[in-house]
């Protein structure tokens, strides 16, 4: 851990009870911090991980909701003060421009870009006066390169990398930094098959599909390098250079 964030300081993961979320929960144990693992439905996942981390508890909330930002802070009460947000849930349904819904639109909204707004506004406040901050916020690499699947989704991502850029600007002056991870595909997602996964997971030009591990590297690396601060580290294997018109695991089917 850097001087920036003290001896003893709590990491916040949302949506930490499965997957990246999960990982990224378990690695910043290894490294030291304090986790407060953050889940909204998976209760038996997200307890039986904080049992498993030396110094972490589980925390229930709605992010979509007004006062879930506010009972994650809440859960803090007794941790060491929180240094490290790290904006990982995030709700991902299939539609498209012919049949988005208003519910889908909102839903999606509150989930990725409004939630994460609002805990991040409180994790700030959170942070004592004087000491350092980080906020890291996972993105999606298709917002390198746009297609319309997943469309209220896209456009939640989008909200949600103006909520990161004005983040930074707005909390630089209070020593918090605010940055980003876009990875492409990296699990099997969504209405995907894991035989769809196999064929499009390295559909990039190196040829290398993008693993956990390396959303781990990155954090690990905003983390430790106190000067970078609203940048997004992009891990995609160059599929942006490919310009592709549809999601990847659509491209092996007719348009």
């Amino acid at each position: 851990m850097t001087p920036e964030f003290g001896n003893s300081r709590t990491a916040i993961v949302t949506g930490a009870a499965k997957r990246i979320g999960a990982e990224i929960a378990s690695a910043l144990a290894a490294d030291g911090w304090d986790v407060l693992v953050h889940y909204r439905h998976s209760a038996a996942e997200a307890k039986a991980l904080a049992a498993r981390l030396p110094r972490a508890r589980a925390v229930a909330a709605d992010l979509a909701t007004a006062d879930g930002a506010d009972r994650v802070i809440a859960a803090l009460a007794g941790m060491p003060p929180p240094a490290l947000l790290v904006n990982s849930a995030s709700s991902f349904v299939y539609d498209s421009l012919d049949d988005f819904s208003v519910e889908a639109w909102d839903m999606h909204m509150a989930a990725n870009a409004r939630g994460p707004a609002l805990l991040s506004r409180a994790f700030a406040a959170a942070v004592p006066e004087g000491q350092g901050g980080l906020i890291v916020n996972m993105l999606d690499a298709k917002l390198s390169g746009l297609n319309p699947d997943f469309f209220t989704y896209t456009i939640s991502k989008i909200a949600f990398a103006g909520v990161h850029e004005l983040l930074a600007r707005s909390l630089a002056s209070s020593h918090i930094r605010v940055n980003a991870i876009a990875p492409s595909v990296t699990l099997v997602s969504g209405p995907q098959s894991r035989e769809n996964f196999e064929k499009v997971h390295a559909l990039n030009p190196l040829g290398r599909g993008v693993e956990v591990s390396e959303i781990v590297a990155a954090l690990r690396f905003l983390i430790a390098v106190p000067t970078i601060t609203g940048q997004t580290i992009t891990l995609d294997g160059g599929q942006r250079f490919l310009g592709l018109a549809r999601d990847v695991q659509y491209l092996d089917q007719e348009p």
